[in-house]
């Protein structure tokens, strides 16, 4: 079928709508009309090349190519960057707690962030308690809180600081995500397990998104030079 030599008045068309129909498009029908409208409106020769050019762009609306745009915000769960969403995962995961040592504010005891993520303070000595009694008893912290003493023995915060001696500044992505979810020394898979209060039985369910940022972070922070103690057995096993 051609629409070559189809022609329709304007009594026609509005006598008859459903005669064009069968024949044509809405889009055509919808030139039709724009045309019924201009000064001439006695014959309207619809040929196809008139159609094709006339119709689409007197129907169509223009097409929109533009993507929006991703706002920064939006770039890792709700965090411009990588390091950004670490150190939002190291405030809500409770890793000042132990890791950052504590000073004495108006209100008790604050995280002190010139030592932020640093450990447990290499010239700071235990106080003098009886640790037998302790270890069996309970749990007791140092003033800083970065120091625990329970059944297991001592344990002393590790410094998180990308310091390359005494932190984390060597160590690889893969050692931070074995120490953090698998609880490995140093991230040593054949290392010993890390003693309490160390929580890794709860982050072993953290995503690799979550410990690449929390690494991330870490290696963003300020560098501190502290040698934190190595952790000490039950008095009892030295004994």
């Amino acid at each position: 079928m051609t629409f070559s030599n189809t022609f329709f008045t304007k009594n026609q068309v509005q006598s008859n709508p459903t005669l064009i129909f069968p024949i044509i498009t809405s889009r055509i029908y919808c030139l039709l009309n724009q045309l019924l409208k201009m000064k001439n409106r006695i014959i309207i020769p619809l040929g196809l090349s008139l159609i094709a050019v006339l119709g689409l762009s007197e129907c169509q609306p223009a097409a929109k190519t533009e993507l929006p745009e991703l706002k920064p915000s939006e770039a890792i769960n709700g965090f411009p960057t990588l390091e950004e969403y670490g150190k939002h995962l190291t405030l809500v995961s409770g890793c000042h707690d132990c890791h950052t040592p504590k000073k004495m504010g108006p209100n008790g005891p604050e995280l002190d962030f010139e030592l932020q993520l640093s450990g447990h303070p290499a010239a700071l000595p235990l106080p003098e308690i009886d640790r037998a009694e302790l270890e069996q008893k309970g749990v007791a912290a140092t003033q800083t809180l970065t120091a625990w003493i329970g059944p297991w023995g001592i344990t002393y915060a590790a410094n998180l600081t990308p310091d390359d001696e005494t932190g984390t500044g060597s160590w690889t992505e893969e050692q931070f995500s074995i120490a953090l979810r698998e609880g490995r020394y140093k991230g040593i898979k054949t290392a010993r397990q890390l003693l309490p209060p160390m929580p890794w039985d709860m982050y072993s369910h953290m995503t690799d998104l979550e410990t690449k940022a929390i690494f991330a972070y870490l290696k963003s922070i300020k560098p501190i030079d502290n040698l934190v103690p190595n952790a000490m057995p039950p008095s009892h096993a030295v004994n």
